[in-house]
């Protein structure tokens, strides 16, 4: 079992959120591999060394390349913030839309067939209507299934409010930089 270095930019909120946005693009570059790509995603996870980095005074390639030298397989990642995240300021940060329907809303109880495996089988007004379309399914797939009573609106539209992020103008990721070596 060898090891292979690696050096991968990511984008996020966090280095948190950067590193698992990396490991997700190398698994989805190099598949899992059992743990032995080579790349970030075989790595032991990561730590930020960027007040390290600051302290030393040196160019990000010289330290970097330090730093690999140093460094093992069993270390993990390291990682370096080159671009600071900004976060949303905004007092209110999301926003509200209230979806009005004219008229009177009815609910009426239906008998739905479902299996776990597909969802809705059947959507019926009794309750033999739908163990019949069960019992189908389950005599044709070898699956089981089951009958659930569900109210459903007999007409119109379920949303009443759609709520959005806010993204402030100013708002953006902060940029990361990982490295170490990686089991390959």
């Amino acid at each position: 079992m060898g090891a292979q270095s690696f050096e991968t930019r990511s984008r996020g909120k966090s280095a948190k959120e950067a590193y698992n946005r990396a490991v997700e693009i190398a698994e989805d570059e190099y598949g899992h591999q059992q743990g032995y790509s080579g790349a970030i995603n075989s790595s032991a996870g990561y730590r930020d060394v960027t007040a390290k980095f600051k302290a030393s005074g040196k160019s990000i390639d010289k330290y970097i390349s330090e730093r690999i030298d140093a460094l093992s397989k069993f270390d993990g990642a390291e990682c370096i913030c080159i671009r600071e995240p900004k976060t949303n300021t905004n007092k209110i940060k999301s926003q509200v839309e209230h979806v009005v329907e004219k008229g009177t809303k009815k609910w009426v109880l239906k008998y739905v067939a479902q299996s776990h495996r597909v969802g809705t089988i059947k959507t019926c007004d009794t309750k033999g209507d739908a163990v019949k379309a069960a019992r189908t399914y389950t005599e044709e797939t070898g699956n089981s299934s089951y009958v659930e009573m569900q109210k459903v609106l007999e007409n119109g539209n379920t949303i009443t409010a759609k709520i959005t992020y806010k993204k402030a103008s100013d708002e953006r990721d902060g940029e990361y930089i990982f490295y170490g070596w990686a089991s390959c």
